[in-house]
């Protein structure tokens, strides 16, 4: 295949997913020396990275070289896809933890003010209800979460966002306002799920909707896994 015809066909990808092909691939031109001291000038290539891996899907892979090419931008993908998922589920853990360190902290706030552990359950049920539409219990069912373990688990990062920022409006404003009956810091819980689910709901978020996602637990375990064999490989 001719090399023209694979820059072209190269250049034709790059314009139909809306890059600008004159920044992929800028018009250059060298010149080579000729018989008796002659100069011709001709076309030439200046391609970005982005344009050596269309220019290489493109090519014939019955060349060696475009075979290799073909190869490598093959393992660099799928290494920038493993790297990606790992980012998300360190930040899915992060969360977790996060959502837990606070609702410590705002167990402590309403301990302060007599509220015990059953009632802070209770409370915090509502706060889910406000925000899902449904109770811990429906929901649970509905995402196949085990009723012995926690709800936020296996809910996706940003429905974990959402719960910790609830109930970090809660933390505050309960101290802020100095509230103090059950039943008005139970009114500020449930207000504070419902801020953020209508804010969820503007951008097109329906959070009772969005699927379950795998037991944070297992994957803190592999996280903690794939870091040792990490350590271990670089002590070889």
């Amino acid at each position: 295949m001719n090399f023209a015809n694979v820059i072209d066909k190269a250049k034709t990808a790059c314009e139909n997913v809306g890059h600008n092909v004159s920044e992929h691939f800028p018009d250059v031109r060298k010149t080579i020396p000729m018989p008796k001291g002659a100069e011709k000038e001709i076309d030439d290539y200046l391609l970005t990275r982005y344009a050596c891996y269309l220019v290489a899907q493109n090519g014939d892979p019955r060349k060696e070289q475009i075979a290799f090419a073909q190869t490598y931008f093959a393992v660099q993908t799928r290494k920038a896809e493993l790297i990606e998922q790992r980012l998300l589920e360190v930040e899915r853990v992060k969360a977790r933890a996060k959502l837990q360190e606070t609702e410590k902290i705002l167990s402590g706030v309403l301990y302060e003010r007599g509220v015990n552990d059953k009632s802070f359950a209770i409370i915090r049920s509502k706060g889910d209800q406000a925000l899902f539409r449904l109770n811990t219990a429906t929901l649970k069912r509905k995402m196949g979460v085990p009723a012995s373990r926690p709800l936020a688990d296996f809910l996706p990062t940003i429905s974990i966002k959402a719960k910790d920022f609830a109930a970090e409006m809660t933390s505050m404003n309960v101290q802020t306002k100095d509230l103090q009956s059950e039943t008005m810091i139970a009114k500020e819980h449930i207000d504070n799920n419902a801020a953020v689910r209508k804010m969820l709901l503007e951008r097109g978020i329906v959070p009772e909707d969005l699927p379950a996602a795998e037991d944070v637990k297992k994957v803190e375990r592999r996280l903690a896994s794939e870091e040792k064999k990490a350590v271990e490989n670089k002590k070889k």
